[in-house]
């Protein structure tokens, strides 16, 4: 009942469900980067959407099973093979033992999702399986997959049914984004703050599950550069005191001391999980009132294929 890595990419690990209700004593929320790509994952093998399952980073991952099993993949888009022949993302994937799927590098967007009937057997640690890199806790051992790590799946199911994502629910992966933001606590600290929204970004190099640099105008902060830190969420947008731009993704830290700026809307955070190096990115305004009335036409939109959205997204 197990499936051997052989080639793990460039960081694999295994996300399960966030951390909640834990910021208070520094643990942050972890995760899927991307939920909504890894929970359509899910759909198809008949798993709950938070199921534990892979997620890879640009350059993919090669599995050889010894069980019989039912996959699908998601997210980015790549090239996908079973024992050398093209399979599609966003459809089921029956393998048996002996089989070897091979996840190809991201062509566009990041991180790709690997979900497996019945789930992974993972690390359970505060309440989630998901991987914590920089605590080395959860999914397995703690770290990222290596070469020649045996997964075992936690209820092998190889009959599920066929499926497909219907192509509405079908996410695009893009090279230039628009992404809903708001103002934030620190946003009247910046000279010329309206200037952070309809302005066009770059997304730079320095870019992980921590946090997102933006590249592209800077800015200036009219501060005595004392403030003390303060709580931070995945979606709060900081600004150094060089002017740059920061948004804090999945396993960003609890708290920070540079000013908060802007904040990505709930509706969008998932789609931070997919903002490659060299990537537009620009952020469009959005009161408290539009952004809450846009997340529930969001979530009656996808409650057709997804019933659990609103712990997704």
């Amino acid at each position: 009942m197990t499936v051997i890595v052989q080639q793990s990419g460039l960081q694999t690990t295994i996300q399960s469900r966030p951390r909640t209700g834990l910021r208070h004593l520094g643990v942050p929320s972890s995760g899927p980067a991307d939920p909504l790509s890894m929970a359509l994952a899910n759909r198809l093998v008949g798993n709950a959407s938070f199921e534990p399952a892979l997620e890879t980073t640009l350059t993919g991952v090669t599995l050889a099973f010894e069980v019989e099993s039912t996959i699908s993949i998601t997210g980015a888009s790549a090239r996908c093979s079973l024992n050398g022949q093209a399979v599609q993302q966003h459809a089921t994937i029956a393998v048996v033992p002996g089989d070897v799927v091979s996840v190809g590098a991201a062509e566009n967007g990041v991180r790709s999702y690997v979900a497996f009937a019945g789930g992974l057997l993972a690390d359970t640690v505060l309440g989630s399986e998901s991987t914590y890199l920089p605590a080395a806790f959860g999914g397995y051992k703690g770290r990222a997959l290596a070469k020649g790590d045996d997964l075992t799946l936690a209820k092998p199911v190889a009959d599920t049914p066929v499926a497909e994502t219907p192509a509405e629910f079908r996410l695009p992966i893009l090279h230039a984004w628009t992404i809903r933001a708001g103002t934030s606590c620190e946003t009247t600290s910046l000279r010329h703050g309206e200037q952070l929204f309809d302005q066009k970004f770059t997304v730079a190099s320095r870019s992980d599950r921590m946090g997102i640099k933006l590249d592209g105008k800077s800015f200036e902060i009219e501060s005595d550069r004392q403030m003390p830190s303060v709580p931070l969420f995945p979606g709060t947008v900081q600004c150094p005191h060089d002017g740059s731009l920061y948004v804090m993704s999945v396993d960003s830290g609890t708290t920070g001391g540079y000013p908060r700026v802007a904040k990505i809307t709930r509706m969008d955070l998932h789609l931070l999980g997919q903002l490659r190096p060299g990537n537009s990115l620009t952020l469009i305004e959005r009161n408290d009132d539009d952004a809450a009335r846009e997340l529930q036409e969001k979530h009656a939109y996808w409650r057709v294929w997804l019933p659990d959205i609103a712990d997704v997204i």
